[in-house]
C-alpha cells in the first residue's frame, strides 16, 4: 500500500509541476488582452491573431492545468451531499466517479483527440480567417495532453482513496486529506501538503 502513495506522490509531484508552469500562462494571456484592447480603443482596429493568440493562451492555460486543481481538489463540485459523509464513503464516492465518470471520458478524448491533432497536422490547418494563426495542431494538441494529465490525477486520487478505504490505518493520514475535506478546509490544509 505504501508503494501506491508513492506512485500517487510521483504522479502528482509531475502534475503540481506542469500546473505551476501552465497556471504562468496566465501573464501572456493578460498582456495580449490588454494589448488588444488598447489597440482596439486607440488604434481603431483590432487584430484576428492577437484575437486567436488569447484563446490559445486561456485554452492551454486551463487544459494544462486540469489535472492540477483535480489533485488539489479545487475543481468545481457540488458538496450538499459529499460534506455531510463520513470520510470513508466520500472516498468510495471518490473511486466510483473516477472509474465511472473520470477515466472514462478522458480515455474517449485521448482516443478522439490524437486523431484530431493529427488530422489538423497532416492537412497543414490554419486558422479560418486570411489573417489568423497558422499551425492550428498546436492548440488542439493541448486538448489530448490535458486530459492524459487528467486521467493521470484521476489514476493518483484512486489510488489514494483506495489505500485510504483499504489500507492500514497507519497510511489514512498521508493518503486521506483529499476524502477528508473540503473546499473550505483547503486553506488549512494546502499548506502542510509537500510539494
Amino acid at each position: 500500500m505504501e508503494t501506491l502513495l508513492n506512485i500517487t506522490d510521483r504522479i502528482d509531484g509531475v502534475i503540481t509541476r506542469i500546473g505551476r508552469i501552465a497556471s504562468l500562462l496566465a501573464i501572456p494571456l493578460m498582456l495580449t488582452i490588454l494589448y488588444d484592447v488598447i489597440q482596439r480603443k486607440f488604434g481603431g482596429q483590432g487584430s484576428i491573431k492577437l484575437q486567436e493568440l488569447e484563446w490559445h493562451f486561456h485554452a492551454a492555460l486551463f487544459l494544462l492545468c486540469f489535472g492540477f486543481a483535480y489533485i488539489r481538489d479545487s475543481h468545481v463540485r457540488i458538496e450538499l451531499i459529499r460534506d455531510t459523509l463520513r470520510p470513508r464513503t466520500r472516498a468510495i464516492m471518490e473511486m466510483v466517479g473516477g472509474i465511472l465518470c473520470v477515466l472514462p471520458f478522458c480515455g474517449l478524448v485521448l482516443y478522439f483527440g490524437f486523431d484530431f491533432v493529427h488530422r489538423s497536422f497532416a492537412n497543414h490547418e490554419v486558422s479560418s480567417a486570411a489573417t489568423g494563426l497558422t499551425h492550428r495542431w498546436i492548440i488542439k494538441s493541448m486538448v489530448p495532453i490535458g486530459f492524459g494529465l487528467l486521467a493521470c490525477a484521476g489514476i493518483s486520487i484512486f489510488l489514494k482513496c483506495f489505500v485510504f478505504v483499504f489500507g492500514p490505518e497507519r497510511l489514512r493520514q498521508r493518503s486521506g486529506f483529499y476524502v477528508g475535506t473540503h473546499h473550505a478546509d483547503l486553506g488549512q490544509v494546502i499548506p502542510k501538503l509537500k510539494d
